[in-house]
């Protein structure tokens, strides 16, 4: 039993005590049969007919004490003995009524305190119960996502471990290079002194084994863009401007196609900074006009959506024909499945690490994107994805490694929204955000080589960093 209870039951167990003395012991005290009061040296026996006679003692609904006492006949009251005793007795009495009254609100305010201690209690009862039902439901929960971020961690393992051999071999590599540059400081000192052609072997191997390296970084899964970094503000509103993925070292030749339709001209620049000064090397008078801005630059030829149909051209920039061309099967054109900002946008050709693709919507896959690997010669589709992300709810989208990316907007607060890897042919929703400082984009490609995001923003030819994870591959890996 709680405190409350026990002090509850104290006070009823009191209030029983006080009202069997009061009826054993009141009519003593105001001499009814027997009972005799002290008079100085004198005992005076008292009748009924004189003294107070205690008619009933009982409790009222709320447990208070009642008792019914009948005077005496008014004469008695003049003697100065019976007088002074009834004033003791009154005295006793107003006492005891007082005491009786205080422990009577005092019985009320605990039992009120009981009543409300009895409400908390359930309501805590029950509280814990749904938390004893609960726990086990949180539990499982809790750990379930606890695993399952275990198990995102683990394929990290081998990777940590492979980036601590690869830290070991880039040291190696730096030693053997200051080893061969003391030894051509040797050589440039004593002509003859070391075989040239074992040192010549050395350095060829030691090239060898970085490109090896290098390899390994070759594709990674997207994890930041930064920027945008401003290289021109030139044309209109829409264009599209690129470099050859495939291109050596050597060659930074750059191509500029002003505007989404009604126009058939390539300019070409030797450098990027050919481009920003205006100095065209070239310019190209194509055969047929093109549609939107989703055009890519691949091994030398230009990739481009013939206007008002689905066809795809194949330029050739060295002869200056059109080596192919071929319909895309079903792909929507003329704004019916363009990107959010329209301009004839229905057809966008890409390249990545893997290949040529082409990203588009059909009516048979309810006008969502379809991705499409062609063959850079003949432009045959040699397979395709149907994803389930809405052509016409999306800004732009590129190709890294298989995988395209895809924004959710082309306005300010764009983000990569949703990604699908061709490799699982799985998709997945995603979080990165880019700086669209020009408030409009109207293209925006990967290039494999200078590993950046080419984009033309608002009539400003901008450049975006990209940040890849990178899964190194083993000597195990197939």
């Amino acid at each position: 039993m709680s405190p409350p209870l026990l002090k509850l039951g104290a006070v009823l167990s009191t209030m029983a005590m006080i009202s069997n003395w009061m009826s054993q012991t009141l009519p003593s005290l105001v001499g009814l049969n027997t009972t005799t009061l002290s008079t100085s040296d004198t005992l005076t026996q008292i009748s009924p007919k004189e003294g107070w006679q205690v008619y009933s003692s009982a409790q009222d609904p709320d447990g208070r004490c009642i008792c019914t006492v009948v005077a005496p006949e008014q004469n008695l009251c003049s003697r100065d003995a019976k007088s002074r005793q009834l004033r003791q007795l009154l005295e006793k009495v107003q006492n005891m009524s007082q005491s009786i009254e205080v422990l009577n609100l005092r019985t009320q305010r605990d039992f009120q305190y009981v009543l409300k201690m009895e409400t908390q209690m359930k309501g805590l009862k029950a509280k814990f119960r749904q938390i004893e039902d609960d726990r086990k439901t949180l539990m499982t929960k809790h750990f379930q996502e606890l695993k399952e971020k275990m198990d995102e961690l683990l394929p990290l393992i081998p990777v940590l471990e492979q980036y601590k051999t690869d830290a070991k071999l880039i040291t190696q590599f730096k030693e053997e290079i200051r080893n061969l540059s003391a030894v051509l400081t040797g050589i440039q000192e004593e002509i003859g002194a070391y075989d040239y052609e074992e040192l010549h072997q050395r350095v060829l191997s030691l090239e060898t084994r970085l490109r090896d390296c290098m390899k390994k970084l070759t594709c990674g899964k997207l994890m930041k863009i930064t920027g945008p970094i401003t290289v021109k503000t030139s044309g209109t509103r829409f264009g599209a401007w690129m470099t050859d993925p495939l291109a050596s070292e050597k060659n930074n030749r750059v191509w500029y196609m002003d505007s989404y339709t009604n126009n058939k001209i390539v300019r070409e620049y030797k450098s990027i900074t050919d481009f920003v000064s205006g100095a065209e090397s070239r310019t190209y008078n194509l055969p047929f006009k093109w549609a939107g801005t989703n055009h890519v630059v691949y091994n030398g030829s230009l990739y481009f959506n013939k206007y008002q149909s689905n066809i795809i051209i194949k330029y050739s920039f060295d002869t200056g024909r059109v080596l192919a061309q071929r319909s895309l099967e079903y792909a929507g054109f003329h704004n019916v499945y363009p990107y959010t900002w329209g301009g004839f946008s229905d057809i966008d050709l890409m390249a990545d690490e893997i290949g040529l693709w082409a990203v588009y919507a059909t009516n048979q896959n309810a006008g969502n994107i379809v991705i499409s690997q062609l063959n850079q010669d003949t432009l045959e589709v040699m397979k395709s994805w149907s994803t389930g992300y809405p052509k016409r709810s999306a800004g732009e989208s590129f190709m890294i490694c298989g995988t395209l990316y895809v924004t959710n907007s082309h306005l300010t607060g764009a983000k990569v929204y949703y990604s699908y890897s061709t490799k699982t042919s799985t998709y997945e929703y995603t979080d990165i955000p880019f700086h669209n400082q020009y408030f409009h984009i109207s293209m925006l490609d990967y290039n494999a080589r200078d590993r950046a995001l080419y984009a033309w923003n608002n009539g400003h030819q901008v450049l975006f960093n990209v940040t890849l994870f990178h899964i190194i591959k083993t000597e195990d890996d197939t």
